[in-house]
């Protein structure tokens, strides 16, 4: 059912203020990729990066949202839509609290993904490409699932039943079966530097930034 006499109520503190505050650009860090590449392994690994330089973030893990939020949702093609929907209206709403977020989804579907990537400001989305082959996928896969996809136990199981559309344009690529979690997360940070979406921590008065 449809909420109907609603109002968006804006507070006096805007999204702005906070990006000021917290001294960072708040934007939406969307890692897509096949099950197994690596994808929530260098996002919490970047999370815990950013936590260290001084900035604030937040991953939304794929397996997490399902625990509450999408816990109603199954891995139909509509209810793949819909998860990555509500996925992208939480995401909004941390981005106006001036994090920087971190999903980690397959979202194997370009239209879902720009659907998200048209949500938001400009230059407020990065997507990011974690290629892998299927092959490397299917031999780190702890859970099992390829293994029950590829005998019909799992159906509609991505890269298996059902496709996945790989970005076209994404601004960036990570090549986890060829660079190491660490090589990935410092071509992120670089990348980030560049985008001065953050900046180096600002120096210690009792060491000098050493």
């Amino acid at each position: 059912m449809k909420s109907s006499n609603t109002v968006w109520h804006q507070g006096q503190i805007t999204q702005k203020d906070r990006e000021k505050q917290l001294r960072q650009k708040a934007v939406l860090i969307w890692f897509t990729g096949l099950s197994g590449s690596g994808k929530s392994t260098i996002a919490y690994a970047l999370e815990h990066k950013l936590y260290q330089l001084g900035n604030h973030c937040y991953v939304l893990d794929g397996d997490n949202i399902r625990h509450g939020l999408n816990g109603n949702l199954g891995f139909s093609q509509e209810d793949r839509k819909e998860n990555i929907r509500r996925i992208g209206e939480v995401a909004k709403l941390f981005l106006d609290a001036g994090l920087i977020t971190l999903s980690a989804f397959i979202s194997p579907f370009r239209a879902y993904r720009n659907a998200i990537r048209q949500k938001l400001e400009k230059d407020q989305f990065i997507e990011i490409f974690v290629k892998c082959s299927l092959k490397e996928c299917e031999k780190r896969d702890v859970k099992g699932l390829y293994k029950k996809a590829r005998s019909n136990e799992i159906t509609d199981f991505t890269g298996i039943s059902s496709p996945y559309e790989e970005p076209e344009n994404p601004e960036l690529i990570i090549e986890s079966d060829k660079l190491t979690v660490e090589e990935s997360v410092e071509k992120i940070i670089g990348y980030l530097m560049n985008r001065k979406i953050i900046t180096k921590p600002p120096a210690s008065p009792f060491t000098g930034g050493k």
